[in-house]
This record gives C-alpha cells, sequence and structure tokens, in this order.
C-alpha cells in the first residue's frame, strides 16, 4: 500500500503525503488540524472533503477557492470550515490535483475502483494518524465528489474491521452532494439504457445538446451559477486537449472550471514549493483531462442504490444543493430523491421546508432544510454549484448543523 510521507509545517497544524493505493497509482492527501480557540482539534469531528470532476483536485479548489485556512490570495479565510472541524482534502481519483500515475493503465475507471483506492488512503491515514481514530468522520463533496463519497462511505461502512481502528472510533458519517444531474435521467432514456450495450456517447450528445441549446438561448450562461456568464473555452485548447467530441463539452463543464490559470499558478508555483514532496514530472492538474477520460464509461450510471443502501445502515446521509445551480439543479436532486427505495420517504417527503438563517440579526432566508430520521436536504438559496464559495456562512452554520454542533 505503500508509505505516508508526512511533511509537517513550523506550526504542526497541518502535514501532507503520498500513498501508494495500488502499483503505479499514487494519491495526494493534505490535512489541515482543527483551529478553534476553545476547543482542541480531538473534540472535533474530522472532515474529508472530494472534489467532483472527476479530475477536479480538492487539496487546490476544495482547499483554497472554498473551506481551506488561506483563500487563493493567501489570505485568512473568514468562513473556514477549521473552525468546526480537522480538514482532511484528498487529489481523488488518482491523477486529480497532485495525485498522479506512472503508467496509462493505472487510472480508475469505475466507482469500484475509485473506491477501493480511498480504502487503501484511509487505513494507512489513520494507521498513521491514531488521534483521529476517536472522532466522528464525515465525508463532505461536490458535483460528481457525491457520487464518489456514496461509493466510498459504503465500502467504508462494510470494511471496517479492515480499516484496524482501535478505541471509541464513531464514523463514518457523510454528506452527499451535487448528485442531481447524474443521477437523474430523463424516463424514456432510462428505458433505452439496456439497448445501448453500456455505450454512453449516446447519453453524452443527449448532455451536449442540452447544454449546447441552453448556452446559445441564454447569452452564454454559466451553468455553475445562473447569474454569470461563462468564460469562453478557446478552440484550439479544445482541439489539442481532447480526442473524443463527444466528451468536450462534459469535461469543459465539469473540470475546466476547477482549473482556472490563476489556481493553477498558485497550485505549481508557491504551493509545490512549499509541499517539498511533489515529483519534478508531476504537475498539479496536468492528468486531469485523463481522469475524466478513464471514468467514461463509468459518469452516466446512477448510484441510487447506493444511497438507499446507505440509507438502510441507519447512517446519516445528507443531500446539500445551490438554488443557482443549472448543471446539478434543485429540482433534479428532488427528483432523485423521490426514486429512493427508503422506507420512510413518504413521511419525509410530507414534511415543509424550514427556513434557516446564517446571520441571527437578520431576517433573510438563507436556507431551506428537511429533515426526517437519518436523511436531511439543504436547498441553500443564493449559491450556485459551489456553496461555500458562494454562501460561505451559510456552508458552514450546515456543516456545523449536519455535524450537530449546531
Amino acid at each position: 500500500s505503500g508509505a505516508v510521507i508526512d511533511w509537517p509545517t513550523d506550526e504542526g497544524k497541518e502535514v501532507w503525503g503520498y500513498v501508494t493505493v495500488r502499483e503505479d497509482a499514487h494519491m495526494f492527501w493534505w490535512l489541515y488540524y482543527a483551529t478553534n480557540p476553545c476547543k482542541n482539534f480531538s473534540e472535533l469531528p474530522l472532515v474529508m472533503w472530494l472534489q467532483g470532476g472527476p479530475g477536479g483536485s480538492s487539496t487546490g479548489f476544495g482547499n483554497f477557492e472554498e473551506i481551506g485556512p488561506l483563500d487563493r490570495d493567501l489570505k485568512p479565510r473568514r468562513t473556514t470550515w477549521l473552525q468546526a472541524a480537522s480538514l482532511l482534502f484528498v487529489d481523488n481519483p488518482v491523477g486529480s490535483g497532485f495525485s498522479y500515475v506512472n503508467k496509462s493503465d493505472a487510472y480508475a475507471k469505475d466507482l469500484a475502483t475509485v473506491a477501493s483506492d480511498m480504502m487503501v488512503l484511509l487505513k494507512t491515514f489513520f494507521d498513521c494518524h491514531k488521534e483521529f481514530q476517536t472522532v466522528p468522520f464525515y465525508i463532505f463533496s461536490e458535483s460528481y465528489g457525491g457520487k464518489m463519497a456514496a461509493g466510498i462511505a459504503l465500502e467504508l461502512y462494510k470494511g471496517p474491521a479492515c480499516l484496524a481502528f482501535s478505541g471509541g472510533y464513531k464514523g463514518p458519517w457523510w454528506v452527499l452532494s451535487g448528485l442531481g444531474s447524474i443521477l437523474s435521467l430523463p424516463t424514456k432514456l432510462e428505458m433505452t439504457l439496456s439497448g445501448l450495450s453500456n455505450d454512453v456517447a449516446v447519453l453524452y450528445r443527449v448532455r451536449k445538446a442540452t447544454y449546447t441549446f441552453l448556452f446559445q438561448n441564454t447569452d452564454g450562461v454559466n451553468f455553475y451559477n445562473i447569474l454569470t456568464k461563462s468564460a469562453p473555452v478557446s478552440a484550439m485548447k479544445s482541439s489539442l486537449e481532447f480526442t473524443q467530441s463527444h466528451l468536450v463539452p462534459l469535461c469543459q463543464r465539469h473540470v475546466r472550471h476547477l482549473q482556472s490559470d490563476a489556481l493553477s499558478e498558485l497550485m505549481n508555483g508557491p504551493i509545490r514549493k512549499k509541499l517539498k514532496i511533489i515529483p519534478e514530472d508531476c504537475s498539479w492538474g496536468g492528468q486531469a483531462t485523463n481522469v475524466f477520460m478513464n471514468m467514461e464509461r463509468d459518469f452516466m450510471k446512477p448510484v441510487i442504490s447506493i444511497v438507499d443502501a446507505l440509507l438502510e445502515t441507519g447512517l446519516n446521509v445528507t443531500v446539500y444543493n445551490g438554488q443557482l445551480d443549472l448543471i446539478v439543479d434543485t429540482m433534479g436532486q428532488e427528483a432523485w430523491v423521490r426514486k429512493l427505495k427508503w422506507p420512510e420517504l413518504p413521511k419525509f417527503n410530507q414534511l415543509k421546508w424550514k427556513a434557516l438563517y446564517s446571520d441571527p440579526k437578520s431576517s433573510e432566508t438563507s436556507a431551506f432544510v428537511k429533515s426526517y430520521k437519518n436523511l436531511a436536504f439543504y436547498w441553500i438559496l443564493r449559491a450556485g454549484h459551489m456553496v461555500p464559495s458562494d454562501q460561505g456562512d451559510m456552508a458552514l452554520k450546515m456543516m456545523r448543523m449536519v455535524t450537530q454542533q449546531e
């Protein structure tokens, strides 16, 4: 399984390293210890954050654009989740961010491999950081990360013995996010799936046509936040980087927005210099396109049955969604939730949405929530696909509620 290389900072509040999860497959992780002035990190949960794509980088985007201690300008983030939890960012699947493969056949091609790779990483991590074996563990995720979180969570639940936890391990708990467009396929399309011989190109073409229609008729709406416009992608970049035409718009939508020039410069410049352990021939995000391409056949497969299995265990499952997200819209989220076979679903559906306020002094509604037994659904207002980027205060409040700190 390989060894973990820790490189602590002078403050001792963060460590990072690689785990060889399979031969020629090396996964990068970065841990920050919680920095609450009133509580020791051991009194707070551990949150693992998984980015989407597949191919997006948690250690880059989730860390510096959403919930980490510093923003992209390396200034302190007021709404960092470190106030309420220790944070574990993992560049997953292998090839995302600073994770890398030595051979082209070492990329993950399905959810089962993504989950089994993460089992190796988590076992190594918890063996080396026994201080986290006795705190609650939550998986938070975004976009395609929600699909991966579901698969990883179920594997974690089915095989906790293999992780060799000792003491009073209280996990796992997790949050699923951004599953709407992946899980909610039109009914007619679902009926034809069996006749496609697993050729997902048809599904991609349907999505491409939808994207094109919306983009052309909305003056270039940003699919990740409908109140903004998309940045144009040059035709030269598209022709150089992609060979399968039906994947071009998908990869651009799901990965490229996570790989902005400014973030790439930060990660391949100052951050790479700080980390000191990144191989010379590994650039941050350099293998992201290959990650996406290798997951092609798995991309459109629904995982509603996995969510059902998670609910059946009695473990807590939470879905959250930004109101202004188009690529994974709230209606799509509600649509796949309605397909759950969970026996308690009728009672969940009967509930009215409860208003939430991120500022106790303000009467402005920040979100709505439904919660029944071990299923919760947060609908975040004025937020797009990247909820913590758009509504940092509400995202932090939601995290505190999910981790039972409010």
